[in-house]
């Protein structure tokens, strides 16, 4: 599970990340929580035991695959044979539930399953962290500690109304259920479908279905259309063209010689799209509309946004992406920050070196590329690592 993208907003220091200790922090907590309507008793039941941060739950929130992992080998991972026989399972035995979420919320069923098989492998594993262990520990670390304590209060605000359980369990950064929400989602998009009082999403499928759709409905979901598709890039293209903020209709992506990924035509349509090339140019290459804004609303990451998208289309009938596979070593936390350190050397701004290779490091690569004559497609990858060796 990777967090929605608001968690990428909240890097400041929150005031409770001052504390002398944990004990001193969790009191500040306590005291907010007592303010925003949380009872003690129930403060008191959540904290029972909770001594220490989990330095483990650190190492996780630092080796996160999105970062870490090239297009091929995290695509790959998640859109196999396995998960797309599940995926299908699970739309057939579930069908008249999904079909009543779907109807409801304007979502296709196949898209719900999508993001059930990203986050949970269809709820096969939701993750055994004790949920306040977890947020309390990310909440005290200071990177992003006004982000978790929101979370961590947003959690005992749901274990007091009893929506969630005292004792409620989820992955390492604080999410939770089939659909891996963090605390603040199930407060504003969580569904008690079944009206029984909880919103289950460990469970309950009935919960569970409706909470997902109708998070992609408040998202923006745009009923009938389709997320985007693969393409085929001409050669000599301008790759500065690229990105999610370059928008042009597909009509006009069509006259600069753009084609479907099979090498037949676009479609005629003055829909928005921006074309995005995950692996620069020697890797595949999406047109994406405005419902894959909606599946990066849930995850930032790209990487994942593809992964799903192409994951419904296979629920969906659709065939594998025309593109071949390339076999190009991993680059490390460590080797990004030597690519940044080095064009930041040679006077192409990366910003404060930090491993993640965002958009500042991408223009400075482009711009790398071009003066030396290579395809300006502002991909960091092994290629770029050699370059700069």
């Amino acid at each position: 599970m990777f967090l929605r993208f608001f968690c990428l907003v909240f890097l400041t220091t929150s005031v409770f990340a001052n504390s002398d200790s944990f004990d001193d922090f969790l009191d500040q907590v306590r005291q907010s929580a007592i303010e925003q309507g949380v009872s003690k008793s129930t403060i008191d039941q959540a904290f029972s035991g909770l001594t220490a941060p989990d330095p483990s739950i650190i190492s996780k929130d630092s080796a996160q695959a999105e970062f870490s992992q090239n297009f091929w080998r995290y695509f790959n991972k998640r859109v196999s044979k396995t998960r797309i026989n599940n995926g299908n399972d699970t739309l057939k035995q579930n069908a008249s539930l999904l079909n009543k979420a779907s109807q409801k919320y304007g979502v296709p069923a196949y898209v719900i399953v999508a993001f059930l098989g990203l986050e949970s492998n269809y709820g096969n594993y939701m993750g055994n962290e004790r949920l306040v262990q977890s947020l309390a520990t990310l909440a005290y670390d200071p990177r992003r500690s006004k982000f978790f304590t929101r979370e961590l209060i947003a959690a005992l605000k749901l274990m007091d109304n009893k929506t969630i359980p005292i004792d409620a369990t989820g992955s390492w950064a604080g999410a939770m259920g089939a659909v891996q929400f963090m605390p603040t989602n199930v407060l504003a998009y969580g569904v008690d479908a079944n009206k029984d009082g909880k919103v289950n999403l460990w469970d309950d499928k009935e919960d569970i279905y409706a909470s997902a759709a109708n998070f992609l409905s408040e998202l923006g979901w745009k009923k009938g259309e389709k997320w985007g598709r693969e393409a085929l890039i001409p050669k000599n293209f301008d790759y500065r063209l690229t990105g999610l903020k370059n928008e042009k209709t597909v009509n006009e992506w069509a006259a600069l010689g753009v084609l479907r990924g099979n090498g037949a035509a676009l479609p005629k349509s003055n829909f928005k799209a921006s074309l995005i090339v995950p692996m620069g140019h020697k890797g595949p290459a999406f047109l994406v509309y405005r419902n894959f804004d909606v599946i990066m609303g849930w995850n930032r990451s790209i990487l994942y946004a593809l992964s799903v998208a192409h994951l419904s289309d296979r629920l969906n009938g659709a065939g594998r992406l025309s593109a071949k596979p390339l076999d190009e070593p991993l680059l490390s936390k460590e080797d990004i920050i030597q690519i940044q350190n080095t064009l930041n050397l040679l006077g192409y701004d990366t910003g404060t070196p930090d491993g993640m290779a965002g958009p500042k490091t991408r223009e400075a690569t482009r711009k790398f590329q071009s003066d030396i004559g290579f395809v300006a497609d502002g991909y960091v990858g092994y290629e770029l690592f050699q370059q700069l060796q």
